[in-house]
């Protein structure tokens, strides 16, 4: 099971929200799960209540066991989508970690 903390700034936490955090990430990511102790998701909206392009941020850190984290960010206009993009470029930068790691083994 993946662990994932999450944290808002800006926007306010919803049940919705949190759920669909936890589904991308675990989906984009569940094949890393034994490796990982956590991912941290912190979401935010720059502008608030107002509207704004590319307003609304994700960063997504994980924890690798025994490596540094590895963090990657994605900005939009839609917080659901966002979060989608975040999760899918964090299983590409995991991908590429744990192959070199695993290639230098």
């Amino acid at each position: 099971m993946l662990h994932i903390e999450i944290s808002y700034s800006g926007t306010e936490r919803s049940d919705a929200l949190d759920a669909h955090i936890r589904e991308a990430v675990t989906h984009e990511n569940h094949r890393f799960a034994d490796r990982l102790t956590r991912v941290e998701a912190h979401v935010s909206d720059d502008n608030g209540a107002k509207r704004g392009k590319r307003d609304k941020k994700c960063v997504l850190e994980a924890r690798p066991r025994s490596m540094d984290p590895i963090a990657v960010t994605e900005e939009g206009d839609d917080l659901y989508a966002v979060v989608r993009e975040a999760s899918r470029k964090l299983s590409r930068a995991l991908g590429h970690r744990f192959d070199k790691a695993d290639a230098v083994v």
